[in-house]
């Protein structure tokens, strides 16, 4: 995991259903190490994104700004390890993430971590919780590759009342030091006719725990997840 830690790498994103995922790790057994926390296989993540008033962060990504942001804290379930993430978008399509531990998932952010927030993501609006998100990760080391892939299963959203299930939807991301050819994942999904989607998991949970919200650029998307798995309204 240190030697693919990717900081700074190139993602692509994939969604499929969740009746596919024996087949997936049949296929991939030979040319990957899944990672085991205390015995387990894979990880379950909390997630607490933070924007602003106006939600800026949501609204850079819906108009396509080319230099976006988010700011998220996560727990990892396998360590209870927490840390304060915000994860840049750059300029040739990249993701640079910046991090610094955190005693516990925090409710609000207090004022150092308000500030890490802006000095990374270059934003001195205040920020405040907006959407919590829980999901069951794997995660899968290529052999010989730098090459790490993250298969995300279980995926609930919750903003204040709302909840959103996404029952039986997969959310994929191959993470790389460089695209290019040879990844066996990448080759499952062309032969299952997979395309690459820009699913980011604080956008649509966002759109479908607030539908007020203006979400015209997302709707693609989400008629793509829909057709992958049924989404549930709780």
């Amino acid at each position: 995991m240190d030697d693919v830690a990717l900081q700074f790498r190139m993602d692509t994103k994939f969604m499929f259903n969740a009746g596919r995922l024996d087949e997936l790790f049949t296929l991939l057994i030979a040319g990957y190490r899944l990672l085991e926390v205390g015995g387990e296989r894979g990880v379950d993540y909390e997630t607490r994104y933070f924007d602003t008033a106006g939600l800026k962060h949501y609204f850079d990504h819906h108009n396509g700004r080319t230099f976006r942001s988010k700011v998220r804290a996560r727990r990892y379930g396998g360590s209870g390890q927490c840390v304060l993430e915000v994860k840049r978008r750059t300029g040739r399509g990249g993701t640079d993430k910046r991090r610094t531990p955190l005693a516990s998932l925090p409710v609000e952010l207090d004022a150092a971590q308000q500030a890490f927030a802006a000095a990374q993501s270059g934003c001195t609006e205040p920020l405040s919780a907006v959407l919590d998100n829980r999901f069951h990760r794997y995660t899968l080391v290529h052999r010989e590759r730098r090459e790490r892939l993250t298969i995300d299963t279980g995926i609930t959203f919750t903003r204040g009342k709302h909840q959103v299930a996404l029952s039986g939807l997969v959310v994929a991301e191959l993470k790389e030091a460089r695209t290019g050819h040879g990844s066996p994942f990448a080759t499952a999904m062309r032969r299952w006719a997979v395309p690459p989607t820009s699913f980011s998991k604080y956008c649509i949970g966002t759109a479908l725990t607030d539908p007020t919200l203006k979400h015209n650029a997302f709707k693609p998307v989400l008629l793509q997840a829909e057709r992958a798995a049924n989404l549930l309204r709780a």
